[in-house]
């Protein structure tokens, strides 16, 4: 398991609802408010179901417990939005914390002192068990836990914030995007969170300047 994943790997069942670009759970995650610098940026967690399809698409959680998160969040719709505003509150402490770090800035105590309070919180939702000849972590059944998905997310943080992986998170070049990812590649030169969606428009874009240019 890769720093920050936390996966379960499900295998897919559906086609997948978010576009999975960071290279790690936390960042996907952070990635879940579109176009954030712009004037109207998207929201892609509307509801407790899209966090739910979250977990499912990253392979968080299984898909019998994600199931029964559908289920159990149509018969108790205000808790379930509870869970959300949740899962958003962590992703904008988490998302001040990466973001001062790939800006090079301070990072603000506030948001960090939130952060720590879920981690803290995952801590305790966690144990040890053998798995083929090692120990790897594993979290309490989710089956009636509405906020089953964030501790996941937050591990993912966590191990990735404590990685010598962390030097290598970036934001997208695109000033129209700027989502988050971990570089992977082998010189540590990427500079797009998706070479066929922001890296292509950027060429389509300097290859219209060129010819524009050539044309006057």
């Amino acid at each position: 398991m890769g720093v920050g994943s936390s996966k379960i790997r499900n295998k897919p069942r559906r086609s997948p609802r978010f576009d999975l670009t960071g290279g790690s759970v936390c960042l996907d995650f952070l990635n879940t408010l579109d176009d954030r610098y712009s004037d109207e940026p998207k929201e892609l967690l509307k509801s407790y179901i899209d966090l739910a399809r979250f977990a499912e698409d990253t392979g968080i959680i299984s898909y019998g417990d994600v199931d029964r998160l559908f289920e159990k969040s149509m018969q108790s719709p205000d808790a379930a939005a509870h869970a959300l505003n949740d899962a958003i509150r962590l992703r904008e402490a988490m998302y001040e914390v990466f973001w001062a770090i790939v800006q090079k800035k301070t990072v603000p105590k506030q948001a960090l002192f939130v952060l720590n309070g879920y981690i803290q919180e995952a801590a305790r939702r966690t144990s040890l068990v053998p798995a083929n000849g090692h120990f790897e972590w594993q979290f309490e059944s989710p089956r009636n836990d509405f906020d089953a998905p964030i501790w996941p997310i937050v591990r993912s943080a966590a191990d990735l914030l404590s990685s010598d992986q962390l030097q290598f998170v970036r934001a997208c070049a695109s000033k129209t995007c700027e989502w988050l990812f971990l570089d992977e590649s082998k010189n540590h030169r990427r500079r797009w969170c998706d070479m066929t969606k922001c890296g292509n428009r950027a060429k389509v874009k300097r290859f219209y300047t060129r010819n524009k240019k050539a044309s006057s």
